[in-house]
């Protein structure tokens, strides 16, 4: 499954609470999306979020469907220096 980084704003800042989260990741199966975890900067106003997904189309459904902004969608692949040890 492809792996994505979504980049959101949130002008007023991004507060969430654990139904919220509870609600995001059931929404999100509809659509074979997983949400893995999210970064969220300190003022809380932009968040970079990992996502599990089939594509980019499938993250913009379910971002729509649970009123989340997107900035942009990056393909990513995993680096890990511990692999190379």
């Amino acid at each position: 499954m492809p792996r994505y980084v979504v980049e959101r704003s949130f002008p007023y800042g991004w507060l969430i609470s654990a139904e919220v989260c509870r609600a995001l990741v059931e929404g999100n199966t509809d659509d074979g999306v997983t949400w893995v975890h999210s970064y969220v900067s300190e003022d809380k106003t932009k968040a970079f979020c990992v996502y599990d997904a089939p594509s980019p189309e499938a993250i913009r459904r379910t971002a729509r469907r649970n009123e989340l902004p997107v900035d942009r969608i990056t393909n990513v692949t995993v680096l890990d220096p511990y692999f190379y040890r």
